[in-house]
């Protein structure tokens, strides 16, 4: 399907390593043919570029690779019309935090990571569409007046630190739950369906329809 206004709009996803390659591809794959622009992103480190290693699903299998030019830290973020956070242990990778001056470490630092702040901030505006697959809600916990009331599913791994964040769980067949600006996920396995949500809460945001 293709939408005049969805040409060039822009999504962001937050990768890091032991992503899955097939939610990569359908991501590619998907919003291009909506004619979108998909900017893949992370914490470059100061880097002009980073290499990220997959995840393998069986013994002995290679890793792919997917290199990420762009720093999240670098963009504006109401350029874009969605904010998707991978599946699998991105989201626990892009939580990391160092101490200020090596100082102790607090509750509060857990807020501070560069991808958590991105994420958070997003979750303030209801014109950008959050979506976070299989594990990916794990980048809001650190935050989790952001989360308290808001229907999602996410993989049973996650599900004890979402109800313990006030988020509602909600085990729809599809594997996929749309509470306003906010589409989750259960699996990699739902990506597909995923997309066609987001898009739809995108084009409802395009033609000021109520979320």
């Amino acid at each position: 399907m293709n939408n005049d206004k969805l040409q060039n709009k822009k999504v962001a996803i937050l990768v890091e390593s032991q992503y899955i390659p097939e939610e990569i591809a359908v991501y590619r794959e998907k919003f291009n043919q909506y004619g979108m622009v998909v900017d893949f992103m992370s914490r470059l480190w100061g880097n002009a570029k980073m290499t990220f290693i997959s995840t393998v699903s069986e013994a002995g299998k290679t890793p792919e690779t997917l290199d990420v030019s762009i720093d999240f830290d670098k963009v504006k973020l109401e350029d874009y019309a969605a904010v998707i956070m991978s599946a699998n242990y991105t989201s626990v990778r892009l939580r990391h935090f160092e101490p200020p001056d090596k100082k102790p470490i607090t509750a509060d630092m857990v807020k501070t990571a560069p991808a958590v702040d991105f994420y958070a901030r997003a979750m303030k505006s209801q014109r950008i569409i959050k979506g976070a697959l299989c594990h990916g809600l794990w980048i809001i916990t650190p935050n989790p007046e952001l989360l308290r009331n808001r229907k999602v599913i996410c993989n049973n791994v996650v599900l004890a630190d979402i109800i313990n964040a006030g988020g509602v769980f909600s085990d729809d067949p599809s594997g996929v739950v749309v509470d306003k600006d906010l589409v989750t996920g259960r699996t990699y396995h739902e990506t597909a369906l995923f997309v066609d949500k987001i898009v739809e809460q995108i084009l409802k945001v395009e033609n000021g329809e109520s979320l």
